[in-house]
Parts: C-alpha cells; sequence; structure tokens
C-alpha cells in the first residue's frame, strides 16, 4: 500500500498516476471470483482492491458471528475493510509479525463455533459456497489479519494511562444512560472429587482404540473417517484435524508423543492425557509447527464411583460445617482440582474479552453452566450440597461450592465499579487517537470508490475525493 508522504510526495504521486489507471482498467474489466461469478472492483485503496466478493464474504460472516452492521452494510463494510487495509499498511512499516501457534488455536476456536451454529459441516460449505479446506484458508488469513491489526494498534495506542482525576471527570460527564448495567457476579472457591474409573473400562477404551490403528494400518478404514464416526473431541467434525500449532499448544503428554512422529502413515501409540486417551496422526510439518489428526475416547464412569465421589465431599462438608477444617483446607488438601488447590480453591476468570478477567469475579454467565446453576441461587458465605458437573477437560466429576463474595447487579458507578469506568474512559481517549490516526492516513492515501459505491455517509471523512 502507498502512502502519499510530505518527504516523497513528487516520486508517490507519479506512482500513484499509474495505480490510478491500472485500477480503472482493472474496475473496466470483470474479474473471476472462485465461485466463478463476476466479481468487479468497488474500492481501491492505496494499490489494494475490495472486491464486491469481498464485501459479501465479510457481511456474511458478520451475520454467521452475530456481530452488528451500522446501517447499510455496502457502505458499512466497505469502509471497515478499507480501515483494515491501512493499519495493515502501518503494519508492514512496522515489521509487525504474529504467531502461527496463537492464530491456529483462534482458527479452530472460530471454525467450531461456526459449524455449531449452523449445524453441520455441509451447512457451512453451502453457506459460504466453498468447501471447508477453503473456508478454513479463508478464516486463517482474515484472522492473520486481526492479530497484526491488534498489535499496530497496541503499540501505537496501547500505553493510555489516565489519572484518577481523569477518570472521575470522564464519569462526571457521562450521562446515566452511557453506564452499563454490571450483571450480578460472584466469587467462588470450589472443591472437587474424581469418581474412580474401573481398570476393565480403561482396558476397554485402549482395546477400540488399538482396533482403530489396525484399521488405519491395514488400509481399511481413513484415520479422518473413524474420527468423524468415533472420537469424543470436538475435532472430530473435521475428522480429528486440530490445525497447525506449536508444541505449546497441546499438553505435555500429548505434544511428547504428537512429535515425536515421524511418518503420515503411522498411528501413535495410546497416549493419557487429563482429557482421556488418543492415538494422534501426522499430517504435515511446517518448522515449529504441526498438524495432526486425533481420536479421543473418554472411559464410562459408572454411577457408583459417581456416588461415591459425592458421598466423600459430603464428608468433607460435614467437616467444615463442624468446624473442624476450614473450606480454604479442604480446598488445599483435599480438592482433585489442580487448577486451584493451590489457590485454597478460588476459581479465576479466564473469559477472553471480560472485564472480569484474571480476576475472581464472574458473571454468572461466565461461569461453567453446572456451578452457575447452583451459585445463582446461592448467597455470599453459603457452601453449597455435592453435585455432579462436567470440568472443563469434559470429565464428570462431584463439586461443591462456597459464594465467598456476591455482588448484585446494578447501574454502574465509580465507588463500586471503578476499573470497569477506569476502563472506559481508556477505552475513549484510545478511540480517540486511533481516529485522529486514520483521519490523518486516509488524507495521505490514494483512495477510489465506483460511483455506485459513493453514495454513502461514512464514519471518516476523505474518502469522498
Amino acid at each position: 500500500m502507498l502512502l502519499l508522504r510530505d518527504s516523497n510526495f513528487n516520486h508517490m504521486k507519479s506512482k500513484i498516476k499509474v495505480l490510478f489507471f491500472l485500477a480503472v482498467l482493472l474496475a473496466s474489466q470483470t474479474v473471476i471470483s472462485q465461485n466463478n461469478i463476476i466479481d468487479e472492483i468497488v474500492w481501491v485503496v492505496g494499490d489494494e482492491a475490495i472486491l464486491k466478493s469481498e464485501v459479501e464474504e465479510y457481511r456474511k460472516e458478520m451475520l454467521m458471528q452475530n456481530q452488528r452492521i451500522e446501517g447499510d452494510p455496502y457502505c458499512f463494510i466497505p469502509e471497515q475493510l478499507a480501515i483494515q487495509k491501512l493499519f495493515l499498511d502501518q503494519a508492514k512499516l512496522d515489521s509487525i509479525e504474529v504467531q502461527e501457534s496463537n492464530i491456529s488455536r483462534e482458527l479452530e476456536y472460530y471454525v467450531n463455533n461456526y459449524i455449531n451454529s449452523i449445524g453441520s459441516v455441509e451447512r457451512l460449505e453451502e453457506y459460504f459456497g466453498k468447501r471447508l479446506s477453503a473456508i478454513r484458508e479463508d478464516l486463517r488469513e482474515q484472522i492473520r489479519e486481526q492479530q497484526i491489526i491488534q498489535s499496530v494498534q497496541q503499540k501505537h495506542f496501547g500505553n493510555i494511562q489516565l489519572s484518577p482525576s481523569e477518570i472521575r471527570q470522564y464519569y462526571n460527564n457521562l450521562s446515566q444512560d452511557s453506564l452499563p448495567f454490571i450483571p450480578t457476579t460472584v466469587e467462588v472457591q470450589i472443591i472437587t472429587a474424581e469418581p474412580k474409573i474401573p481398570l476393565e473400562e480403561i482396558d476397554k477404551v485402549k482395546a477400540r482404540l488399538r482396533e482403530y490403528t489396525d484399521q488405519v494400518n491395514s488400509g481399511e478404514r481413513e484415520f479422518s473417517t473413524l474420527a468423524l464416526l468415533h472420537s469424543e473431541d470436538p475435532s472430530a467434525i473435521q475428522g480429528g484435524e486440530l490445525g497447525f500449532m506449536s508444541r505449546s499448544g497441546f499438553v505435555p503428554e500429548f505434544a511428547n508423543v504428537a512429535f515425536a512422529l515421524n511418518d503420515p502413515k503411522k498411528v501413535s501409540n495410546v497416549v493419557e492425557t487429563e482429557y482421556g486417551f488418543h492415538i494422534i496422526q501426522l499430517i504435515e510439518r511446517r518448522g515449529e509447527m504441526a498438524n495432526f489428526r486425533h481420536i479421543l475416547l473418554k472411559p464410562k464412569v459408572p454411577k457408583e464411583s459417581l456416588d461415591t465421589a459425592v458421598v466423600r465431599l459430603d464428608s468433607i462438608r460435614a467437616g467444615i460445617m463442624d468446624k473442624r477444617l476450614t473450606f480454604d483446607e479442604a480446598a488445599t488438601y483435599l480438592s482433585a482440582d489442580k487448577d486451584t488447590r493451590n489457590n485454597k480453591g478460588i476459581m479465576v476468570n479466564n473469559t477472553q474479552g471480560s472485564p472480569n478477567a484474571g480476576t475472581p469475579r464472574f458473571a454468572l454467565n461466565e461461569l461453567n453452566q453446572d456451578i452457575a446453576k447452583i451459585a445463582g441461587e446461592m448467597k455470599e458465605g453459603e457452601i453449597s450440597q455435592p453435585f455432579l458437573m462436567l470440568n472443563d477437560k469434559g470429565r464428570q466429576v462431584a463439586a461443591m461450592i462456597k459464594i465467598t463474595n456476591r455482588n448484585e447487579g446494578h447501574r454502574a458507578n465509580i465507588n463500586n465499579d471503578y476499573q470497569i469506568i477506569k476502563q472506559m474512559a481508556e477505552n475513549a481517549r484510545k478511540q480517540k487517537l486511533v481516529d485522529e490516526w486514520l483521519q490523518k492516513k486516509i488524507e495521505k492515501t490514494y483512495v477510489r470508490i465506483d460511483p455506485e459505491w459513493r453514495k454513502c455517509e461514512f464514519r471518516y471523512s476523505g474518502w469522498l475525493r
């Protein structure tokens, strides 16, 4: 992308003339998209074209993600794409790169969400008019661009710190209606007990996985088909494919076996992790990154084992109520939950994008749904009866919780919600700086918009010339 800078204005101006000629030439010709539909250039930003098909694809993705489209989508979306191109140009100047492992993790999240939202791979392919592999590659590139843009924004606008007086002034200037409603939040301690799984059940699972291995090795079945039919992991819908990730993207037990594979035709031995039992197949390596398929099976837990785990927690609860031990002590020394037992059972919110992220506060919809059902009816200081839940590894365990703090839903105020008001004030300042930066960038960048796409009220001035 070429930007008009004062120091080399004349040199750039001659280049822009060439680009303008080429853009007009291209715009006068038909462009054939992947689906063999006549396409056209609707915007040119610097030396980057925005196609009608891009706008339509972006619109479909926004609808899929339930994102708000402000006004006419054929005005709003091209401007958003143009803004992205301005940030990507800055990323080239800043030599910004992003990690492939982060892209892969986010890709899997989006693909799984898309499939779950629409119901099946087939319906997703029909919706976008292309195969899942093509959807994945398009999404991968979009995610890469999003992460690059976030890095640019962090570099140029990420260190905004306001004084307490500035934050209070921001708060005082807000109308009551502008203040967000803060939903009820709770702070939770947890103790869990894992049911004992009989050895014969574990042996059954391992035997099934060895049978699948034999079927693959003999050429009788494809690994991806077996994963689709039998795997208990969300990746089953992609034939067990996990996408390119580095070693750090997997739990150690899985990574140690997976990254020892060299032959895509071979299947690993059975691997046990906290999620269950796996067999793994290498698809492709790219440097430190690799793409694998796997099949996950989870041993079935007998009702008797679950009942025993509940009884164990009943006994612990009785000891707490009789003051023979505290909840903190029980969580530290008796809980099976390794993520919380070193923190006296205190749960930490890891919900991405939540204002409560990194704190012990949870909105009820940010909790495990089994915990939320119980916590929603509890008072501060109350200890629940033992109950059964699916943990974040997808395994059934017995649990009991204590509500250490409960803050009922309310309109945000600076006394109780200072951090939220602080974040709002800093975001407002950041947006102001971004707007000023973009406005200058637009003024220095060559822009051409097709006459049929100019009848819009854009957020930023300077697009129309």
